[in-house]
Formats: structure tokens, C-alpha cells, sequence
């Protein structure tokens, strides 16, 4: 989902470029999405998704990615239970500590995403995102 968000304040919007991406695939064309560039604060290229083929399967994951204006292209819904100082913690160590302004901003609008589309209540599964990831192999 970061490809598909417009910069730090685009979650309200999110639900457009997930059209433009599942509705076309769901019908067994390529669907496609702008990706945002975070570099250089602006839209990138247009990515263009060819659909899994027989068997296939894809995978969406992050916020916005169980908008109930999909809903109906939706197999299975995970929600990946973590506390919110994790949640904090593990932004800033992707992104850094100059961005906790920004990471708190963005928690605020993850809390009305998920308030407005009862995303948890809708999961299919709800699974334990607490546990530490192993250290990348060299």
C-alpha cells in the first residue's frame, strides 16, 4: 500500500488508486495504480498489474487495503493486531525519529480509517503482529 498512498496525508483518498488496481483485475484485466514517489514528494509512473492467472493469488496489505468500497473483492481479510507505541516504534525505525510528528499525524488517520470502515470487525482473521522479526540473512 505505500505505492498507492499520496505522501503521508493521502489514506482518505487511497480508495480510488485500490479501484483502479482490484476492479480491473477481478474481471481478468490488468489493473494499475499511480506510485508515489516519497523521495520526491510527488506521483511516480503508472504501474501496470497483470491479473495472477489460474490459481494465482494476490496479496494487499496495509492501511486502506480492507476498504469496505472493495469489499467485494475481497477473499480474506486479516487484521494484524499490534499496540500503538509498537506500531510507533517500528515507523520510526523504518523512517526515523524526525518523522514522529509525522508517524503520530498518520496514526490519528489510521484511527478514522479504521473507526469509518470497522475494518477489525469485518476481519475474517485477526492475528498477533507483536512478535520480533529475525535479522535479514547477509
Amino acid at each position: 500500500m505505500d505505492d498507492l498512498y499520496d505522501g503521508w496525508s493521502g489514506l482518505p483518498r487511497v480508495d480510488a488508486q485500490v479501484g483502479t488496481l482490484l476492479r480491473p483485475l477481478a474481471e481478468g484485466r490488468p489493473g494499475h495504480y499511480r506510485r508515489y514517489d516519497w523521495d520526491a514528494h510527488r506521483w511516480g509512473e503508472t504501474v501496470e498489474v497483470e491479473p495472477p492467472g489460474q490459481g494465482g493469488l494476490l496479496v494487499l496489505e496495509g492501511v486502506g487495503s480492507g476498504s469496505r468500497a472493495c469489499a467485494d473483492l475481497q477473499t480474506v481479510l486479516v487484521w494484524v493486531e499490534a499496540p500503538r507505541d509498537l506500531r510507533l516504534a517500528r515507523g520510526l525505525a523504518r523512517d526515523g525519529e524526525h518523522l514522529r510528528e509525522v508517524w503520530l499525524t498518520w496514526q490519528a488517520s489510521e484511527d478514522e480509517h479504521f473507526a469509518r470502515e470497522r475494518t477489525r470487525q469485518r476481519a475474517d482473521l485477526v492475528v498477533p503482529g507483536t512478535a520480533s522479526r529475525p535479522a535479514p540473512a547477509e
